[in-house]
């Protein structure tokens, strides 16, 4: 693989350039609190941000020993309805609604930024199979959880 060195030229690498302020170089990413009766939702949204803030590679993301900020979350709202139905009355698709509140703190505590009630909406295809429903919905969770880390993770890097 080559390597063009481009010195004073004004060129940066597209996708980059981020208005992090300085200092921030380390994230760490807790589990985040469940406030809904949906056991165990607060799992694929904690793992969506990971993954998201791992792939991404423009800050480490550690322990929050070590950590220079912290991005904390909380699942405040899961709710899950069938939008549309067969001729007999039997649901066809699914909607799952989902919002959570993020904070993210530097090492003292402060709060950097807040973003409550971060909505997101999928849809996910009914299944005769009890055990596919609940892998279809798991899918929609997951899903939701990628498509909100995705837009934490812009705003974390060019929003600040």
């Amino acid at each position: 693989m080559g390597m063009v060195l481009l010195i004073g030229c004004g060129y940066q690498m597209v996708g980059k350039e981020t208005h992090v302020p300085p200092g921030l170089n380390s994230i760490a990413i807790p589990t985040f609190k469940n406030e809904t009766f949906e056991p165990g939702i607060e799992i694929p949204f904690t793992q969506a941000f990971l993954r998201e803030f791992i792939q991404d590679r423009r800050v480490n993301v550690v322990g929050r020993a070590e950590a220079s900020s912290v991005l904390e979350g909380v699942v405040k709202f899961f709710t899950i309805y069938s939008v549309s139905y067969d001729r007999s009355g039997f649901a066809l698709e699914y909607q799952t609604h989902v919002i959570l509140d993020i904070t993210l703190k530097d090492r003292t505590g402060k709060v950097l930024w807040q973003e409550k009630g971060f909505t997101e909406r999928t849809w996910f295809r009914a299944a005769s199979s009890g055990l596919i429903n609940e892998a279809n919905k798991q899918a929609a969770i997951q899903e939701a959880g990628r498509l909100i880390a995705g837009r934490i993770r812009n705003r974390f890097f060019y929003n600040f």
